[in-house]
């Protein structure tokens, strides 16, 4: 666990649509940029480890790609180097936060200064959703997963906690870009669990992603 001390002001983000990092949630990703790699090879000699994940927002015919304000910083708990050069790491969800600027200069990679103000309790211990209707939920979700063809280990899920299960679907499910910076900005566990309902009815009445952020 990380203090809201320990929390620096500036630090390396990472664009990557669709990659979604949740606090107390793991994201395994494989690292291949150069100005990436560099950016690891720099993360791991500070004292916090932290890389800020964010979703780049989609800007029809613009030439350039801007971020989303509010991330997750992920702290870099597991790392491998693959023989020809590549990284395959971890990370371990710390905060959300928001960016009050980006930083220009130095890197090959972006930087970013960053607010942590609103997002506290993403240090605390980790939520319960006290509206959960478990055995609703997995039916929806069995629905789902069977429109995907996608297979699950059920007897997990009916014993995962409520805040491992709704985070990990979340960040898993294949969602859009703009669907999954909805999850992350959800204000608490109970609206993440509401928000990811929708996607998953809209989904399965062939929705768009339009259709449920307008």
């Amino acid at each position: 666990m990380m203090s809201a001390a320990d929390l620096p002001g500036t630090i390396p983000v990472f664009p990557l649509p669709g990659a979604l990092l949740l606090p107390r949630a793991r994201l395994p990703l494989h690292i291949f940029e150069p100005r990436y790699l560099a950016m690891l090879d720099d993360t791991m000699k500070t004292s916090h480890r932290l890389i800020g994940m964010v979703q780049p927002r989609a800007v029809p015919g613009s030439g350039h790609t801007p971020l989303h304000a509010i991330g997750c910083a992920g702290r870099l708990t597991q790392f491998s180097e693959t023989e020809d050069g590549r990284y395959m790491i971890t990370l371990s969800g710390i905060s959300r936060y928001r960016i009050t600027q980006k930083v220009s200069g130095s890197t090959p990679y972006p930087q970013a200064d960053i607010s942590w103000d609103g997002f506290a309790h993403d240090l605390g211990p980790a939520e319960h959703d006290a509206r959960f209707q478990r055995k609703a939920f997995l039916d929806l979700l069995s629905r789902y997963f069977k429109v995907l063809s996608l297979s699950t280990d059920w007897d997990s899920l009916k014993d995962a906690e409520d805040e491992l299960l709704i985070n990990a679907l979340s960040m898993l499910c294949p969602f859009e870009p703009e669907e999954k910076q909805a999850l992350l900005e959800a204000p608490s566990l109970t609206a993440r669990r509401e928000t990811l309902v929708t996607l998953i009815e809209f989904a399965l009445r062939g929705g768009t992603p339009q259709d449920i952020l307008q």
